[in-house]
């Protein structure tokens, strides 16, 4: 009898883990569904008006920015893992891990950066007219608030991607196929364009995919350049225009779109083959650079990590020295609280969430376990705004029906119980980023060999306890590896942040974007180089990976957990 209340409260921790699986699968579908709903009874003439005044130039901006970021990505960071991985010149190792740190820079946070520095009253422009002798109109300088400046800031932050995934491709390359190649006439230049890249163009492709998810789900960089994107249209319908019709629209045709490349990802790495050298593997050797050569391969390596890292740091650091915010007082305490409550609540459900999917895929692997688990990977390709309005919807619907129910019937107002509160937006989060929670657990779990649940199963160990006494100790590192990445990643949103949080709690990113909408840039560059600082955490983790040049693992672990997709090398295809 006394064992009665322990193995009820197993079976129902064992209940738990199994339906908790397909409910938090039910959220994140939730938002998309919500949409398509939404879009589809939105009325037609709000259709008809989008086609004539705003669908055309949206789609043909949101589509010059994706060339644009995909062809920067894929240049900058194909050559610059070809480069560090496969010759040798001063600095070389040093390049490794610094290619990577533009990654913990939000591409808003570039912007407001490079803004400063290069607008008309900005310091460049400025020394120009002096030594010069101009005056405003004599001469012509780049528009860094355009198309072409925004896509710049989203390369700069982005080509990492393409780099750490082209890297871990070259590095598992036998020198096999290449030098055969050289054996058959074939110089440096054609053997690398003939052999070597195709082999490495799955990797290639899928970082240049990511790149594009995160181009077209940008608001910050977009809104601030006064560029008008289907994100920037979707924030506009909701507040300025007051048409959720015309917002839950747009959002389809984003969330198409998004899809759309999510399922370019899966066919272009599903299609890929790649097979071993076997025992005749040969990695080849990096090759010295002398002379011309290897200078220009120092420029090459040390303009990204320049432009892309240590100019704005500084940039920002000479900007937030002159500002009159201060980290100390109590306005930006309540932003950092409220950011941290955010970030910290967000990244422990997310992982709890992804605990109980991935462990119902491990012990009661079937349809429905692999249908929940697609599911909750399909947050990755969607943006934060879509999500927002996706959940914004169907909620708000039930608050308004809720307070009219209540007013006629007891004469009450309940007001907006889910809209205005910070669970809503933390279920936003959760739905955006349990794809890298969930694919960080599975990276780890894949370490944990099967026969050690069937012998803990076959000593009388139930599911709950299997999860507690012997996985999460296993996978601690791959769950607060995790729970950071998912912690900055949150710091760093701003479409589902600036939509739906709660009146009068702002977060870093929140007042960062404020600021700069307000032309103080000064002051914006205090919360951002907090959101900086933190974001490089993760970065520093993967850089001490990148240390060793054998460390071609750490970037597909860094892949799997920034996006939720299992990126391999060479192949393609998952690894083992």
């Amino acid at each position: 009898m006394s064992l009665r209340p322990f193995a009820l409260a197993e079976r129902f921790a064992t209940g738990l883990l199994r339906g908790g699986a397909l409910l938090v699968a039910a959220i994140c579908l939730l938002p998309m569904v919500a949409v398509l709903i939404a879009a589809l009874l939105g009325s037609t003439d709000t259709l008809r008006h989008l086609a004539d005044t705003v669908l055309w130039r949206y789609s043909a901006t949101t589509l010059q920015l994706v060339l644009i970021v995909a062809a920067g990505t894929a240049a900058i960071g194909t050559g610059a893992a070809w480069l560090v991985t496969m010759t040798r010149f001063p600095g070389v190792r040093l390049f490794e891990i610094a290619l990577a740190l533009p990654l913990a820079f939000p591409a808003y946070v570039m912007g407001y950066a490079y803004t400063d520095f290069l607008d008309h009253p900005g310091p460049v422009q400025t020394l120009l007219r002096d030594v010069t002798g101009w005056g405003p109109r004599d001469y012509w300088f780049p528009e860094i608030r355009s198309v072409t400046g925004a896509a710049v800031m989203l390369i700069l932050v982005l080509y990492p991607y393409v780099y750490l995934l082209a890297r871990a491709a070259f590095l598992q390359q036998s020198a096999t196929a290449f030098l055969a190649a050289r054996a058959l006439g074939r110089g440096p230049w054609a053997a690398f364009l003939r052999v070597s890249l195709p082999m490495a163009r799955p990797a290639i492709a899928g970082g240049v995919l990511l790149a594009v998810m995160e181009t077209i789900a940008d608001y910050g960089t977009v809104s601030y350049f006064s560029v008008q994107t289907f994100a920037t249209g979707i924030y506009t319908s909701w507040f300025t225009m007051a048409d959720r019709a015309a917002a839950a629209q747009l959002a389809l045709c984003l969330l198409c779109f998004a899809l759309l490349l999510a399922m370019l990802e899966r066919m272009q790495r599903g299609a890929a083959r790649h097979y071993g050298a076997g025992k005749r593997f040969e990695r080849l050797p990096p090759t010295p650079l002398r002379g011309a050569p290897k200078w220009a391969a120092l420029t090459l390596c040390a303009l990204p990590v320049l432009f892309g890292f240590a100019l704005p740091v500084i940039l920002l650091f000479t900007m937030a020295t002159g500002s009159e915010q201060s980290l100390l007082s109590a306005r930006y305490l309540a932003f950092t609280g409220n950011t941290v409550i955010l970030a910290g609540t967000a990244s422990l459900l997310t992982m709890f969430g992804a605990i109980l999917i991935g462990f119902r895929q491990r012990l009661w692997p079937g349809r429905r376990s692999a249908i929940a688990g697609n599911i909750a990977r399909i947050g990755y390709a969607v943006p934060g705004g879509v999500i927002a309005v996706g959940l914004l919807v169907p909620f708000a619907a039930i608050d308004n029906g809720l307070d009219a129910w209540m007013r006629a019937t007891f004469g009450v107002s309940t007001g907006l119980l889910f809209t205005g509160s910070i669970w809503l937006l933390v279920c936003a989060y959760l739905v955006r980023f349990m794809a890298a929670a969930l694919n960080a657990y599975d990276s780890g779990l894949g370490t944990v060999h099967p026969n050690i649940d069937a012998v803990a199963r076959t000593l009388g160990t139930p599911p709950a306890a299997l999860v507690r006494r012997i996985h999460l100790p296993i996978l601690r590192p791959s769950v607060l590896t995790a729970l950071l990445v998912v912690f900055v990643d949150v710091m760093k949103e701003l479409p589902a942040t600036l939509i739906m949080r709660p009146f009068n709690f702002d977060t870093l990113a929140v007042q960062a974007h404020r600021l700069a909408s307000d032309e103080r840039l000064a002051g914006a560059a205090v919360p951002s180089l907090v959101i900086v600082g933190v974001g490089l955490l993760p970065v520093i983790l993967v850089c001490r990976s990148l240390g060793t040049r054998n460390s071609d693992r750490s970037s597909r672990l860094w892949a799997r957990h920034r996006t939720g997709k299992l990126i391999t090398s060479a192949g393609g295809a998952p690894a083992k």
